[in-house]
């Protein structure tokens, strides 16, 4: 059965990933496994300067000047300890996305609208790091502080699996998580991957299933069988 052609997103990413970012990933675990053995107590540094190496190949050095000058901003913002004045902050440095001039600016740094997009994606998933980063630093006593300097929020704003489109983990959690792998052995470290794998091998197949027989994409764009469709129908 054919493929919905109108699902651009898909179609979008499953580029992206076949010429880049699914090679990008596989170095990204090849550097955790080598820092691992080699370097353990620097491994979340080692992470770190992969994922500004890997977003300054996607994104060109000005693509990876926004992105940080968007974390150093975030960073400075949350000095104040303020949830409201942190909100703020990120909602401003998310409009500026949708100014005219900017936006203009931006595509002429890309020989490409896909390339553009990937900026544009990848700035607004930053954006919700730096956020949640942002947040908890104002949540957290002073005896916390250390714990999150602007070298961790770079070490999570550029951990690169998570780069593009996410999903979501808030700072402590992530925290938590490249602690907790330090303290396992390679075997339950290899389970974890290899489950991992397992998932996204498990809901690829099932995305690919879904735009080959529900036709979501192709019905919303075109209006005489929606208006054909009861209401219990559509619902």
């Amino acid at each position: 059965m054919p493929q919905d052609p109108m699902d651009f997103e898909w179609s979008y990413w499953i580029e992206w990933g076949r010429e880049r970012i699914l090679w990008l990933l596989a170095g990204h675990l090849l550097v955790s496994q080598v820092s691992r053995l080699l370097v353990e107590k620097y491994k979340p540094w080692c992470l770190m300067v992969y994922g500004m190496a890997a977003c300054w190949l996607l994104l060109g050095i000005k693509g990876f000047a926004v992105i940080l000058l968007h974390a150093a901003i975030s960073f400075a913002v949350a000095q104040f300890q303020l949830s409201l004045l942190t909100w703020l902050c990120s909602l401003i440095l998310l409009s500026t996305l949708r100014i005219p001039a900017v936006e203009e600016a931006k595509r002429k740094w890309y020989d490409t609208e896909n390339e553009y997009y990937l900026l544009l994606f990848t700035v607004s998933v930053r954006c919700l790091f730096c956020t949640s980063f942002s947040l908890e630093y104002c949540w957290h006593g002073p005896a916390q502080k250390s714990s999150h300097s602007f070298l961790w929020m770079l070490a999570y704003v550029f951990y690169y699996p998570t780069f593009h489109n996410g999903p979501l983990m808030n700072f402590d959690e992530f925290s938590k998580q490249m602690r907790r792998q330090e303290a396992l052995s390679l075997k339950t470290n290899l389970s974890i991957l290899i489950m991992g794998i397992v998932r996204i091998f498990f809901w690829w197949c099932l995305a690919e299933l879904m735009i080959h027989f529900m036709y979501i994409h192709a019905l919303y764009s075109s209006a005489p069988p929606l208006e054909a469709a009861s209401y219990w129908a559509l619902g």
